[in-house]
């Protein structure tokens, strides 16, 4: 007896960029495709933007599913090289699993009002005006840092560290490593503090001070929450997200590369 498919109802969903498109259209007969509420798994045509925003629709509707993609943006870091074939049932059944935690964000605003969002790449404080950001980090229930002068800080997942991190000089962090990345953004005081490297277990908060001279506004991934005043994040194994890839697709080795580009 045959072993059984457990990816036998596949969904397709495109970004509405013209590459995505035109593959969109050669993939239509690949399979008997299925509705996104049906399916097993759902094949991602686009770049990591348009992925990050199929998962998060996916944790908004409360059905989250495995999710393969193939790459017809610009870095598709997250996603899996396109190739012009009709063979995309095989290769999703083929994919290796790797599991993706969000974070959770919790942010009270200066009126008292609560707002809980989830983030797959990272959270970030950024200063509203012209002035300067003071805040307060607490990890794992102890103060760590009183008073951060800053443009801004963030907490990255693996998923995320590539992204804004990166280019904020944050470090790389393997997808599984259960880590987190907190990067300032732009540091003024500590002068010499340029981050840290976090156990995902622990909880990260954070409080603004002076806020009425120096408002903040959270950001987690693309959801803002203004006049912040403080903000707690934790990782949600309870919403844990499966990203497939292809068996030869090196994650590791993509991830060891980006930190040697000139």
């Amino acid at each position: 007896m045959g072993e059984r498919n457990e990816f036998a109802r596949l969904a397709l969903v495109a970004s509405p960029a013209d590459p995505a498109q035109a593959a969109a259209r050669q993939l239509e007969g690949a399979c008997a495709w299925s509705p996104l509420a049906e399916a097993d798994a759902v094949v991602v045509l686009g770049g990591d933007g348009f992925m990050l925003q199929t998962l998060h629709q996916m944790l908004d509707d409360g059905r989250v599913i495995p999710a393969y993609g193939l790459n017809l943006g610009t870095v598709g870091f997250l996603m899996n090289r396109y190739r012009q074939d009709v063979k995309i049932a095989e290769r999703v059944a083929k994919a290796r699993r790797i599991a993706v935690s969000p974070l959770k964000m919790t942010a009270v605003t200066q009126a008292g009002e609560r707002h809980s969002y989830w983030a797959i790449n990272e959270v970030s404080l950024l200063r509203e005006t012209r002035q300067t950001a003071k805040i307060e980090i607490a990890v794992n229930g102890k103060v760590r840092i009183g008073e951060l002068a800053c443009d801004g800080v963030l907490l990255a997942t693996p998923a995320g560290s590539t992204a804004y991190n990166l280019s904020a000089n944050g470090p790389i962090l393997p997808l599984g490593s259960n880590m987190l990345a907190l990067t300032p953004i732009s540091p003024f005081r500590p002068r010499r503090w340029r981050g840290a490297i976090l156990p995902d277990k622990f909880p990260v908060d954070f409080r603004v001070l002076e806020p009425d001279k120096r408002p903040v506004a959270a950001v987690a991934d693309q959801k803002e929450v203004r006049d912040i005043a403080q903000v707690r994040l934790e990782i949600a194994r309870e919403h844990e997200l499966t990203l497939l890839f292809d068996p030869g697709h090196s994650l590791d080795e993509r991830i060891v590369s980006e930190q040697f580009v000139a």
